[in-house]
C-alpha cells in the first residue's frame, strides 16, 4: 500500500505514515502522502491509498489535494517575499497600499496586526454568497468598506476564510500582479513546488476527492463568540465545498490552496535553510525572523487557546508540530500541513483526503512530527 522511500534514519516515518492506514477509527486514511527535506535534500517521499475511493484511482506521489487552512502559510510566505523585495513592510498601516481600507475606522490598521488575525475583520459585514466569494472583488469591496468588529490589535480571532482575500489584495495592491501569477513565479515554479491556487483544468486528473469528517464537530452557535460565528458563515463553509469546480477555479488564498505533499515540503524546506532550496533563493533570514516573530499570546476568540500568531503562520506553543518547539507554519481543517524546523533545518509536507473533525492537534500530524523530529536528531 505504501510507495515511496525513506533515507536511512527517517525508518520510523514510515512507520508512523503506515499506521495512519490501520487506524480503527474516524481518521484512518484512504489516501495521503508525506514528505520531508532535510538539509536541502529529501530524504522521505511516501505516498499510499485511493485519491478517490469511488472511483479507485490511487493516490500518486503528485497528488494534489485541498489543503484548506494548510494555504494561509504559503500565502505568508508570499508577503514575506514582498516584505524581503520592499514593497510591503509589516509595521505600515495596510491603508498605504491599499488606500479604500482605510474607510470605517481601519486606518491605522498594520499589515503585522492583519497577518496575526487581529484587525476584526473575521467574516463580510453584509449578505455574502458563494458565489460573491469565488468573484473576488465583490468579497475585496466588502472588506474595504467594513467596520472592525473589535478595536483592531486589542483582540485576535482567527480570520478562516478573509484572511486569505485581505493579505491577497494587499500583495495586489502592492506588486501590481494576480494573487495565481505571483505564487507561479516567485514560489511554485522557482521551486517545483506542486502548489496552486486558481487550478487550471488540465490539473484536475490529479486532485484528490476530499471525504467529510465522519464525526464532524457539532455546530452550535449559542456556544460560539459572534466572531467565530462571522468566520465560518456568510457564506457557510462545509468540507464538500472543497470537490466543487467552481471552488477549486477560485482565488481563494485562505483556503483553496491544492499541493502536493512534496510542494509543501520544498516550501518549507527553503523556509527552514534561511531561504534557499538548491540553489534557489526565496528570502532572506532576517525577513524569515520577521515573519516568525509572535504578534500576540492572547487566547484566540475562535480557537479557544493561545494562538501565539506570527505574521502568518503558526508557532509550536501548544506542541501541535511535535516536540521542537521552534517549529512553525500552518495546518489546514482535515489535518493537512506544511511545517518548517529550523533548528534542524527541516520542511516538512503532509496532504490526505480523510479529513478528520478537530481544528487542530490532528493525531496524525503529531506522530509524524515526533517521528520525523526523532529522526533528525
Amino acid at each position: 500500500m505504501i510507495e515511496g522511500f525513506v533515507a536511512p534514519g527517517f525508518e520510523a516515518v514510515r512507520t508512523a505514515f503506515a499506521a495512519g492506514f490501520d487506524r480503527t477509527d474516524d481518521l484512518r486514511e484512504v489516501g495521503a502522502a508525506v514528505a520531508v527535506v532535510h538539509r536541502g535534500e529529501l530524504v522521505v517521499s511516501l505516498w499510499g491509498g485511493l485519491a478517490d475511493a469511488g472511483a479507485g484511482t490511487p493516490w500518486r506521489e503528485d497528488t494534489l489535494a485541498n489543503v484548506w487552512s494548510t494555504t494561509k502559510g504559503v500565502t505568508a510566505a508570499m508577503v514575506a517575499i514582498a516584505v524581503d523585495r520592499g514593497l510591503i513592510d509589516y509595521a505600515a498601516p495596510v491603508a498605504r497600499y491599499w488606500p479604500e481600507f482605510a474607510a470605517n475606522g481601519k486606518a491605522e490598521i498594520t499589515v503585522a496586526q492583519l497577518l496575526s488575525h487581529q484587525a476584526g475583520l473575521p467574516g463580510f459585514p453584509e449578505g455574502t454568497t458563494l458565489e460573491d466569494l469565488f468573484a473576488w472583488e465583490p468579497a475585496i469591496e466588502r472588506l474595504a468598506a467594513e467596520a472592525p468588529m473589535w478595536a483592531p490589535g486589542t483582540h485576535n480571532s482567527y480570520h478562516a476564510i478573509t484572511f486569505g482575500h485581505l493579505a491577497g489584495e494587499l500583495l495586489q495592491r502592492a506588486t501590481g500582479r494576480r494573487f495565481p501569477d505571483l505564487l507561479a513565479d516567485h514560489v511554485a515554479g522557482p521551486l517545483d513546488a506542486d502548489i496552486h491556487i486558481a487550478l487550471d483544468a488540465g490539473l484536475q486528473p490529479r486532485l484528490a476527492t476530499m471525504i467529510p469528517p465522519l464525526n464532524p464537530a457539532p455546530f452550535d452557535p449559542d456556544a460560539m463568540a459572534p466572531e467565530a460565528i462571522a468566520a465560518v458563515t456568510n457564506p457557510t463553509i462545509t468540507p464538500e465545498l472543497a470537490n466543487l469546480p467552481e471552488w477549486r477555479a477560485a482565488v481563494i488564498p485562505a483556503a483553496n490552496g491544492h499541493a502536493s505533499a512534496l510542494g509543501l515540503a520544498r516550501l518549507y524546506g527553503a523556509l527552514a535553510n534561511g531561504g534557499e532550496l538548491g540553489g534557489t533563493r526565496l528570502l532572506g533570514a532576517d525577513t524569515i525572523a520577521a515573519m516568525r516573530s509572535v504578534q500576540t499570546t492572547r487566547t484566540d476568540g475562535f480557537l479557544g487557546v493561545p494562538a501565539w500568531w506570527a505574521m502568518g503562520m503558526t508557532t509550536n506553543h501548544i506542541g501541535v508540530y511535535g516536540p521542537e518547539p521552534a517549529c512553525y507554519g500552518h495546518g489546514g481543517w482535515g489535518g493537512s500541513f506544511g511545517v518548517a524546523d529550523p533548528v534542524n533545518g527541516t520542511g516538512i509536507g503532509y496532504v490526505m483526503n480523510q479529513m478528520g473533525a478537530m481544528i487542530v492537534g490532528d493525531p496524525r500530524n503529531i506522530a509524524l512530527m515526533t517521528a520525523i523530529h526523532a529522526a533528525t536528531h
